[in-house]
């Protein structure tokens, strides 16, 4: 092989070496990243300490549902009972579906519509309780699994108050004759 031969495989070969070097460093430049302060991701992990009382705190300065559904829209409620849709019916003789249909619900006993199967759990919560009241809705749509322990419900919950509040005028208006809304007192906290 001659030497011009040579000197061209040679330049070519640090050619491209020169260029992968540049693209590496281009490369480094446009796509810079900076390290984080605290490497990983934080994991909040609710106590029994400090969890429980924050969630009180947040309870506490939550209104009385009786306030916020003397404020709520049932058309809005509506809306957000596209949610529960897939699982409840909310028409006059409804079928049941995954869970029972919910016309008349409020003012009814818990686990007591006719032709569906209850949970256990369900099932105590409505000898303990002669009627699905308003607060009794409030809370178990906020958490049904914490309401209601043993329930097969896997709706996760409702946590903006409003769209609860809404969600129940809706499910009152649900009704052959609606439950009257209850007194609207907010009371000093």
């Amino acid at each position: 092989m001659d030497s011009f031969t040579l000197n061209k495989a040679a330049g070519a070969v640090l050619m491209v070496l020169i260029l992968t070097m540049g693209v590496g460093i281009v490369s480094d430049i446009i796509f810079e990243t900076e390290e984080p302060e605290t490497p990983g991701y934080a994991i909040a992990v609710a106590t029994e300490e400090g969890g429980a009382g924050a969630e009180t705190a947040e309870a506490a300065t939550e209104e009385p549902i009786a306030v916020r559904l003397a404020s709520a829209s049932a058309a809005d409620g509506e809306k957000v009972a596209k949610k529960c849709a897939a699982c409840h019916d909310f028409s006059q003789g409804g079928a049941n579906k995954v869970g029972p249909a919910l016309w008349g619900v409020v003012g009814r006993k818990p686990a007591s519509h006719e032709g569906f199967a209850y949970s256990a759990g369900m099932v105590a919560f409505g000898e303990q309780n002669p009627e699905w009241s308003f607060d009794h809705l409030d809370a178990f749509i906020l958490k049904p699994k914490d309401h209601v322990p043993g329930t097969s419900m896997g709706f996760a919950g409702l946590k903006k108050p409003e769209e609860r509040a809404d969600l129940i005028a809706y499910l009152r208006e649900q009704a052959d004759s609606p439950v009257p809304l209850p007194e609207a007192t907010a009371t000093a906290q």
